[in-house]
């Protein structure tokens, strides 16, 4: 069996986490960056299991029909567009996360340390305390600073991959304007904060 601290990061992976990839609106964007290759996105079947049931939870509080359906048609397309995300036989690494507040979390860090990535993307920051993260070079971020941070890495790219989201968009069409709202309502303050002196090229 490996030992955990022998697991070293990889700086442009990430782990994403249920919870972020639930919303449609973080989901899009994360993985619109991650299509435009500004990081490799990685998430486990456990974690595509949650993110499930929390699609199919919302689309039910929306009165939309056939939640079930709609949630396993938006784990397909994640499926498809990135069939080198999966993260397998990552249980030899489980007692890496017996000092995690929860002990649910544990698969997510496991599946973080099997991946060598380097960032868990999540908006449960508190469930992944930074110096149980630190030991196997692991940073934890939010959706919202992630996604910030790397379209400051470079911003004429990034705009060039959220213009090709936005266009993608026809249920309906989105302008500028609306997209950073919906980005807004969705809790990406800093990433509007970022884009929003490049409306005109978005």
């Amino acid at each position: 069996m490996e030992n955990c601290s022998d697991v070293f990061a990889n700086r442009f992976t990430a782990l994403v986490d249920a919870c972020s990839l639930a919303s449609v609106v973080r989901r899009n964007l994360l993985l619109s960056l991650a299509e435009a290759e500004f990081f490799r996105v990685r998430w486990s079947d456990e974690v595509l299991r949650e993110t499930s049931a929390a699609i199919e939870k919302m689309a039910r509080a929306k009165g939309k029909d056939h939640p079930d359906a709609h949630a396993r048609r938006a784990i397909a397309a994640m499926s498809a567009a990135f069939d080198e995300a999966r993260v397998a036989d990552y249980e030899q690494f489980l007692q890496c996360g017996n000092d995690l507040p929860d002990p649910k979390d544990r698969h997510v860090l496991a599946a973080a340390i099997k991946a060598q990535a380097s960032v868990i993307v999540t908006e449960n920051l508190r469930d992944f305390p930074p110096d149980t993260l630190r030991r196997y070079g692991i940073e934890v971020r939010s959706a919202d600073a992630f996604i910030a941070d790397t379209i400051d890495l470079d911003i004429g790219r990034a705009i060039s991959a959220v213009r090709t989201m936005r266009l993608r968009l026809k249920r309906p069409e989105k302008d500028a304007d609306a997209l950073l709202l919906d980005f807004e309502a969705a809790g990406l303050v800093k990433t509007v904060d970022i884009l929003k002196g490049h409306v005109a090229s978005l």
